[in-house]
């Protein structure tokens, strides 16, 4: 059998490592598949997708010099359905925006209103940086 880039075959998982999974192939040969390569989804946990013993379908990606195969499950795959839009693959927000990025502030009307809220975020800015330095100056000592 040629383990060609490219070719696509039937392997069993031998073994997991945190970087991925080794997968036995026929002729007694072996390859690895990387952790970035076992779905089309970020993998945290490898054992979540797949397990010793399994049955899996590779995609053989490239050889080195050494003939140590590189393998994929993802590519193996059959692709997604076109129809499905980038959007609807990625997670919900867990959490709201900050409220003032949701609404804007209303804008002053008049210079002696501009010039209040100019003053009242520098004060603001200005007691942040104060409270910063405080607080690293503290901590050099």
């Amino acid at each position: 059998m040629e383990f060609t880039p490219g070719t696509i075959m039937e392997g069993t998982v031998r073994s997991i490592a945190s970087f991925g999974a080794f997968i036995n192939l026929p002729e007694g040969k072996t390859g690895l598949v990387h952790i970035s390569e076992v779905a089309s989804t970020f993998v945290t946990d490898i054992r979540r997708h797949i397990s010793e013993g399994q049955a899996v379908r590779v995609k053989v990606l490239n050889t080195d010099e050494r003939g140590r195969l590189s393998l994929s499950i993802k590519q193996a795959e059959e692709p997604a359905p076109a129809s499905r839009r980038a959007s609807e693959a990625r997670p919900e927000r867990r959490f709201p925006r900050p409220v003032s990025f949701q609404t804007p502030k209303p804008e002053p009307e008049s210079f002696e209103d501009k010039l209040k809220q100019f003053m009242a975020d520098s004060n603001s800015k200005i007691s942040g940086v104060r409270l910063y330095e405080h607080r690293t100056r503290s901590r050099k000592r």
